[in-house]
């Protein structure tokens, strides 16, 4: 039972961040060259998409062995946790500035509405533009969905998390017409991190034979001990930045 809520939280969170990303490039394709061009190259990216996931997600679990499933899946996700860990706690710590998706908004509507339009009808760079923001925001989250699904066992938990992630995001911005920058994405990534080093700690562990105290539980121990060395590095970056990084 913990693990599987985790694993919802983990994916959702995910998601969700990556869907924010995502929605402000196709909301800004859809404002300036047509939303007709816009959803079709959202929605051509996400079917794609879900073909990834129906195709490789069954393939793998009859394929490879769950002992070296988790050891890949593992290392994966603790390459992919540490690098979200990083950026987090780098903006977090004010060494970086904050992922601010208003501006990101402003650049690619204004660049948009600089390119000519081909005439009535469909738009082919709104269609383009629009396809590459779905695609390759949704290309981690699909690794996410597999990673933590499959090692798991519960693909199906994994999926509906991220589908209930698309669907909440999706209908925010279809109700705002614009970007969610007010999501705290940073703190998100943060969580999302926390929770990808986590299980791949976790999986990579029982891959190799190691016993984890309490099973399940220890998932917790691992998230706590994180989340602590988490806070250490930011408090310790935060004493050691300058004025205006703290700014930033």
């Amino acid at each position: 039972m913990t693990a599987t809520l985790l694993i919802a939280v983990a994916v959702f969170g995910a998601c969700a961040v990556e869907m924010v990303e995502a929605l402000t490039i196709v909301l800004a394709a859809g404002l300036t060259r047509g939303w007709r061009s816009a959803l079709e190259g959202a929605g051509l990216a996400a079917l794609l998409l879900a073909v990834v996931v129906a195709t490789l997600g069954p393939t793998l679990i009859h394929v490879v062995p769950i002992a070296a499933l988790r050891v890949v899946v593992g290392s994966l996700l603790l390459i992919l946790g540490l690098q979200w860990l990083r950026k987090a706690i780098l903006r977090a710590s004010g060494h970086t500035p904050r992922h601010d998706e208003d501006a990101i908004y402003r650049r690619e509507y204004a660049r948009l509405s600089g390119i000519p339009r081909s005439g009535s009808g469909r738009d082919a760079t709104g269609f383009v533009i629009s396809f590459k923001g779905v695609f390759l925001e949704g290309l981690e989250v699909v690794m996410i969905v597999l990673t933590l699904g499959l090692s798991s066992g519960r693909l199906d938990v994994a999926v509906l998390a991220a589908a209930a992630a698309v669907l909440v995001v999706g209908t925010a911005g279809a109700l705002l017409a614009r970007q969610l920058s007010e999501v705290p994405e940073n703190a998100l990534k943060l969580g999302v991190g926390l929770m990808l080093v986590t299980f791949g700690t976790f999986w990579a562990g029982e891959g190799v034979g190691v016993s984890w105290p309490g099973t399940d539980l220890a998932l917790l121990g691992l998230l706590a001990a994180y989340g602590a060395a988490s806070w250490i590095l930011v408090a310790a970056l935060e004493r050691g930045a300058a004025p205006g990084e703290l700014a930033a």
